[in-house]
């Protein structure tokens, strides 16, 4: 089975090193996978939920915020500001910096606050539906 070493890195711990036989992340160009002697690139990564697998087993999911991937040599660099697997999530916590966020925008606040509403806003969502993972049929 071939096999790359993968490292996400958030801001505040380094969420995964290790060995995998695929990743699923989001950029701005969509929906990426990489798998083992991928071509060298780097890109943009969005907020939204990535996965990755390292053998062929269950698929690992979590919520990323903005940041940047690079492959090269079948290596894998993932640097994000924020990265939480289902299980930390606070679904609740989520769903209310949803509903603050919302409201941020409704008020019609200068367009600073508009994008970083839309940005937190984006963020619970992803969290929301991450934590969904946990009880889907991928797991």
């Amino acid at each position: 089975m071939n096999k790359f070493h993968l490292c996400i890195f958030a801001s505040d711990k380094v969420f995964f090193d290790g060995e995998c036989v695929s990743l699923k992340i989001p950029t701005t160009d969509g929906m990426y996978g990489v798998e083992a002697h991928h071509q060298n690139m780097i890109a943009a990564v969005v907020p939204g939920t990535i996965s990755f697998k390292q053998n062929d087993d269950e698929e690992e999911f979590a919520a990323v915020s903005e940041g940047i991937i690079k492959v090269e040599n079948n290596d894998v660099l993932v640097l994000i500001d924020t990265a939480e697997r289902p299980e930390e999530i606070d679904e609740i916590h989520a769903m209310r910096d949803a509903e603050e966020a919302k409201e941020i925008i409704l008020q019609k606040h200068s367009i600073n606050e508009y994008r970083e509403a839309e940005a937190r806003l984006a963020r619970a969502f992803t969290r929301i539906k991450t934590k969904g993972k946990m009880h889907g049929p991928n797991l």
